[in-house]
């Protein structure tokens, strides 16, 4: 029997995106639907129709697909609610991977939805315009531990971008460096993938985007959220506005601590990890991180109507996800365990 102090909410980043990701949510549930309109407005243009519909090649951008993994996450999120109806999940912490960590804080209520894809939006246009200004890209390092990685990157000139799980670790640099990276991991036979992103994430390379985004962070209201953000730099559990707002500025051109983040939630007795959004990349990893916890990746109808029995609901008491009508009242699809990038 699972408890509010035993679950986890986790939402994926940019990597697990695919075109006709949440049409099947918005047709069968108001309230995802709702959250697609809300997402249109905000911006001004139709993403729902970028989702339901493509073109591919306009949803990979890193402004488009910001916003499009966080709206469809949120969206998950609302459908799995009104299928519960009176009873709620309530989370002992939220998380989320690189722009993940925007969708569990709009989720926690501590940023308005519609602030939150207008954020996005802006952190996209930022990081794709730092990849053209400073061109790079990011591989993943499969079968790598963390310190041989550190050596490996000393030696190509690259920097860890992301430490997803035991064996898994994805660098940035330059374009030439990674190529350096890609030629010294075949010749050593380590398993490397690149991974299709506007830049080099989660890396020195993204440092001309941090004055933008620090601005755009700051002039968006920011709430405690009601429970603990388990944040990517420092694996640490965040309430605090002030170090929240540092946190996701911070993370924009520092690795992502999602291994240590999950050990963190499972040593605060966490067993039970539900992931709202596109794919279920952050299930696979938290598989090979937690051999313990349980998974849950909830990113359709078909995946929300059979999970939901096997997941207990809690009482009203509990920490309660917010309802649209709650929210703003305060100050790339890959197969499971795949790479996230930004």
């Amino acid at each position: 029997m699972t408890n509010s102090s035993s679950v986890a909410f986790v939402f994926p980043g940019q990597g697990s995106q695919a075109v006709g990701m949440g049409k099947n949510i918005c047709d069968r549930y108001p309230s995802a639907h709702a959250v697609f309109q809300e997402a249109d407005a905000a911006l001004g243009f139709s993403l729902s129709a970028l989702c339901f519909n493509g073109p591919a090649d306009e949803l990979v951008k890193t402004v488009n697909v910001q916003p499009a993994v966080l709206t469809v996450s949120i969206a998950c999120l609302r459908a799995a609610s009104e299928a519960l109806g009176a009873r709620q999940l309530g989370p002992a912490f939220v998380a989320g991977h690189s722009l993940g960590e925007y969708t569990a804080l709009a989720a926690a209520g501590a940023l308005a939805f519609a602030d939150a894809v207008r954020l996005v939006r802006e952190r996209g246009r930022l990081m794709q315009a730092a990849g053209e200004a400073n061109p790079g890209t990011m591989l993943a390092l499969l079968g790598a531990a963390e310190e041989a990685a550190e050596d490996f990157c000393r030696a190509t000139g690259c920097v860890i971008a992301n430490v997803n799980c035991p064996g898994q670790i994805v660098i940035s640099g330059s374009l030439e460096a990674v190529a350096r990276a890609h030629e010294a991991a075949k010749a050593t036979g380590m398993k490397a993938v690149p991974l299709k992103v506007s830049g080099a994430f989660h890396s020195p390379l993204m440092v001309s985007a941090l004055d933008g985004l620090k601005e755009a962070v700051a002039a968006v209201p920011l709430t405690a959220p009601s429970v603990p953000l388990v944040a990517n730099v420092t694996a640490a559990p965040l309430t605090d506005p002030a170090a929240i707002r540092q946190e996701l500025v911070a993370q924009l051109d520092h690795r992502v601590q999602w291994q240590k983040s999950v050990e963190l939630m499972s040593s605060r007795g966490v067993t039970t990890f539900v992931e709202f959004g596109p794919g279920q990349v952050l299930a696979g990893l938290i598989k090979r991180t937690s051999a313990a916890g349980r998974t849950f990746s909830l990113g359709d109808s078909k995946s929300i109507e059979a999970a939901l029995p096997l997941i207990s609901p809690f009482p009203r008491s509990s920490p309660v996800i917010p309802s649209p009508s709650a929210e703003g009242q305060g100050e790339e699809s890959r197969g499971a365990g795949s790479p996230e990038a930004g």
